[in-house]
């Protein structure tokens, strides 16, 4: 998609990169809005722990049935930059209808919307993005990776600060504009330039691209990166969920420390990001997402015997930079495995993996929480992504090495 004699530092290369992980951005500020206020939710409409789990297993399996055929539509039809703009759009209104009914079964509809439009948003963005710059996919993704940091790490405090002096209903309607303004925008200034994959998806058939995925399917690293995915995703999947619930609970911060605690954990993903993609392209994917989930099992299980919120706080910065450092690596690593005509289904396969393992975090560690105190759900996230230590371990290695 891009030409082989633009230069990497280009405004044609790095503004369609730049539009797209604003793009990102903007998913993790409408789910990152929603989970800043679950606490909140929660006390208000007297939900137990395994209730607001649930809520989060509704957005997880909605994610988990809107990869199954999202990565095909792309894929078979090219149509890259408005399915990111649909996503962008859908998310938004959930994150609205969060903030505008009480009922619990009208919340969970809403958040349904949310985990769908949100999961629907990267077969699109990431073979778009892996397409642009095929040489340089680590940095291209850890670009898109932390736009999703920055819309983590902005949203709990901008959220936060709101409810220092709004209600959590006026917030989530107000943080939900940011999704409509952006998906305006990348639509606007991309659409036109999305040409090369919609030609390569009219030369396509059905009957080929059922037969290709098959055999990409059975290779034996692809299945081994996704289920490495998907044990990583349960550990940050859960985390999102029970951290700020022991922050408000246990630690006993106001709204606008626990924004402040959030967003520390996303600064370290900032920080983190760009490093470990840029480092991948150069030393490959392997030791960085082995040293990353090292780093990650050991803070994870540290986290229980900190007691000083302040320290809690630090500690949590760095978890933020190795929990965040591998994500766009092995979005990389899969590609690298993966033919540029399935980029999109063999995200879907990654995300769909991860959205359904994820699903089931929220109502264990919720069980826990509630029979052993939340100190205890750490436990369960920490083999949770040791697990995926062992995952990383064994995808095997390519020709040309990992």
């Amino acid at each position: 998609m891009t030409a082989p004699t633009a230069s990497l530092a280009s405004r044609e290369v790095q503004i369609p990169v730049i539009l797209v992980s604003l793009g990102h951005g903007a998913t993790h500020w409408i789910a990152a809005t929603f989970y800043i206020v679950l606490p909140f939710i929660t006390r208000d409409l007297g939900l137990s722990y395994a209730q607001a789990g649930l809520l989060v297993t509704c957005f997880h399996v909605a994610s988990a049935f809107a990869n199954l055929p999202s990565g095909s539509v792309v894929d078979l039809t090219g149509r890259r930059i408005l399915i990111q703009a649909i996503a962008l759009v859908g998310g938004a209104v959930g994150l609205f209808f969060v903030g505008v009914t009480t009922s619990y079964v009208a919340l969970a509809a809403s958040v349904t919307l949310i985990g769908a439009t949100n999961m629907l948003w990267h077969p699109a963005a990431i073979a778009y993005l892996s397409g642009h710059l095929p040489r340089n996919r680590g940095y291209a993704l850890s670009i898109h990776a932390l736009g999703a940091n920055v819309g983590d790490a902005v949203a709990p405090l901008v959220a936060g600060a709101l409810m220092l002096t709004l209600t959590w209903h006026a917030t989530a309607e107000i943080n939900a504009f940011m999704g409509v303004a952006v998906a305006a925008l990348i639509f606007l200034c991309l659409n036109s330039g999305d040409t090369s994959a919609k030609a390569e998806a009219k030369k396509k058939s059905l009957k080929s691209y059922i037969a290709e995925t098959i055999t990409v399917f059975k290779q034996r690293a692809v299945w081994s990166l996704c289920l490495m995915a998907g044990m990583r995703s349960m550990m940050q999947g859960g985390l999102l969920v029970f951290l700020p619930l022991y922050l408000a609970n246990e630690l006993k911060l106001n709204p606008f420390w626990m924004g402040l605690a959030l967003m520390m954990l996303q600064i370290g993903g900032i920080v983190a990001s760009p490093i470990a993609g840029v480092l991948s392209d150069r030393i490959g994917r392997r030791p960085i997402v082995i040293a990353g989930m090292g780093g990650t099992t050991v803070l994870v299980l540290a986290l229980t015997f900190i007691s000083d919120a302040t320290i809690f706080i630090a500690a949590i910065s760095i978890l933020g930079f190795c929990m965040y450092a591998m994500r766009p690596v092995i979005h990389s690593w899969l590609m690298d495995r993966t033919p540029p005509s399935l980029a999109a289904t063999m995200t879907s396969a990654m995300f769909g993996t991860q959205s359904t393992l994820t699903a089931i975090t929220p109502p264990i560690g919720g069980l826990i929480a509630d029979h052993y105190g939340l100190s205890a759900v750490f436990y369960f996230l920490g083999a949770c992504i040791l697990a995926a230590n062992a995952l990383a371990l064994a995808v095997p290695r390519s020709e040309s090495g990992d």
